[in-house]
């Protein structure tokens, strides 16, 4: 305890970093605010309809990522999605598209162009979605408007204030990571997560207290043992790496010697991130959709069953779905190929492995040995909420026992810890742990 008390002493002693942490609160704090404030012209105490809807499939994966916002209709209640998808296309662009490969090359220049076209892709979409969740808005609470408002001139209003909302979030977001700790967007999504875990905590709480059958605090106590484990798997899941050996020749300039050096290529066990689970909920969202335009009652078992994510059918082909979508994404976010190429232009080789095809081949070989286990892991932890259903775990509460919120919290954590560890480090202050060192995640954790 000493130790931890005297790290956080250092943290404030070094100006850099208090300022960091300091500027990360603010901000953190303007985004909060204004998730908490309304769109003009609704009321708050007619949205109960909009909340049912958002308690399952899509919409409740939107409304945790917006920490909310979007279930109360606020001026943020687009959130940060809209960038991240605009983030998923141009990713896929950068693969297919022959255009977006060489612009991807051609370094720090062509960063800021693709980072260019996401923006410009951004406002695109919520161009289109804005308008889409007005409408939807007023099909679920109609009553929430007021009589008086026009709704040609209120559907163009409030669609520039909801774009307008989610550009300042990605602003936000930016201004972080640049004065700042850790990722700024992946922080501002994990925050609203975290926003959500108060209320889950003591609704949990108080359904094992109330109940005559909820066990008590037997039960509650073997809910937070299992998820201190989930939590130490997933950790074991973001940090685990495969490290392939590679050589480079020496070479020699003039009296200087450069090369020789063993160093190696870090290929993760969790490389494609959140992506398939977020991919899979929303292939698993569409007979929910289906369903709702078409008659309830006369639903299939098959159709009934999809839309209840706690069904043994749902969650198989759930887990399904992230195992071959893990594939894919890994697929497409590394190329052995171009790994190959970029080692022979370096003059680098794996030991024991001839440059060119067979180093691709052998790259390609481990990807797919480590992948396999990866999707398992993370099929296993995107379906632990179901499991914890089966301990009469409340819905809210259960979110945080897998799935993209645990995911996302370990990742985004561990990423902000290892910039504060770093800083520590570089001042020759001790880090934060006792013993060895929290890897960073390399990479944004959402996506």
């Amino acid at each position: 305890m000493k130790k931890f008390i005297d790290t956080l002493k250092n943290i404030w002693k070094i100006e850099d970093l208090r300022q960091r942490i300091l500027i990360t609160v603010l901000f953190v704090a303007i985004y909060r605010f204004g998730s908490k404030v309304l769109l003009p012209g609704i009321s708050y105490n007619q949205l109960d309809e909009l909340r049912k809807q958002t308690a399952n499939g899509l919409m409740s994966l939107l409304d945790m990522f917006s920490g909310g916002a979007f279930s109360n209709a606020s001026i943020f209640a687009l959130g940060i999605m809209p960038y991240i998808s605009a983030s998923i296309v141009m990713q896929l662009l950068a693969v297919a598209v022959p255009y977006f490969q060489k612009m991807q090359r051609e370094g720090e220049s062509g960063r800021k162009k693709i980072s260019m076209y996401t923006r410009y892709l951004t406002v695109g979409i919520l161009l289109f979605q804005a308008p889409s969740y007005l409408v939807n808005l007023k099909m679920q609470i109609g009553a929430a408007f007021d009589p008086g408002v026009k709704w040609g001139w209120y559907l163009i209003i409030a669609s520039v204030i909801l774009a307008a909302g989610s550009m300042f979030i990605l602003w936000l977001g930016e201004r972080i990571t640049d004065k700042g700790i850790g990722n700024g967007v992946s922080l501002i999504i994990m925050i609203g997560i975290i926003a959500r875990l108060p209320e889950a905590f003591a609704q949990e709480v108080g359904s094992r207290f109330a109940a005559a059958t909820g066990g008590g605090l037997v039960m509650f106590l073997i809910e937070i043992i299992i998820l201190y484990a989930v939590v130490c798997a997933a950790i074991m899941l973001v940090q685990g790496v495969r490290k392939i050996p590679v050589q480079y020749a020496k070479r020699v300039v003039g009296n200087q010697q450069y090369g020789g050096a063993r160093q190696y290529i870090p290929l993760k066990l969790f490389a494609a991130n959140v992506m398939p689970i977020i991919f899979a909920q929303a292939l698993m969202f569409i007979p929910l959709a289906v369903v709702r335009y078409s008659d309830p009652q006369n639903a299939s078992w098959f159709m009934r069953s999809m839309m209840d994510h706690h069904s043994w059918l749902y969650n198989v082909i759930f887990a399904a779905l992230i195992i071959a979508f893990t594939y894919f994404y890994t697929a497409i976010t590394l190329n052995p190929t171009q790994m190959a190429e970029d080692m022979k232009r370096n003059n680098g080789f794996i030991p024991g492995v001839k440059p060119g095809k067979d180093t691709a081949d052998y790259i390609d070989t481990i990807m797919s040995r480590i992948t396999f286990p990866g999707s398992l892991f993370i099929a296993f932890i995107a379906i632990m909420p179901a499991f914890a259903s089966l301990l009469d775990v409340q819905d809210e509460f259960s979110q945080f026992f897998g799935g993209t919120s645990l995911l996302i919290l370990v990742g985004v954590v561990l990423d902000t810890l290892q910039q504060i560890e770093s800083h520590l480090l570089m001042r020759h202050y001790d880090g934060l742990l006792n013993s060895g060192r929290v890897r960073g995640r390399g990479g944004v954790t959402a996506y």
